[in-house]
């Protein structure tokens, strides 16, 4: 298979570049996305926080609407 200059050997190598190129410039936005999906489920509030910093650190988003997704995701029986 050919794309350009680039020979690629297999359909996986191939694969594997074109996933890499897609993800380039988009880390930002998949760091929301997983945001957006992360609920506390049965995990205790201290392991929930723990997750939820890791995964807004890396989105890039601060303040209020960060508020309003931790408050969105944990448990509403807290």
């Amino acid at each position: 298979m050919k794309s350009g200059n680039i020979e690629y050997k297999t359909a996986k190598n191939l694969l594997g570049e074109l996933r890499k190129k897609f993800r380039e410039g988009n880390e930002e936005v998949v760091k929301i996305a997983e945001l957006r999906r992360l609920e506390q489920g049965g995990r205790t509030m201290e392991e929930f926080v723990q997750e939820f910093r890791r995964a807004a650190r890396e989105s890039g988003y601060k303040g209020q609407f960060l508020v309003e997704e931790f408050k969105r995701s944990m448990n509403q029986t807290i």
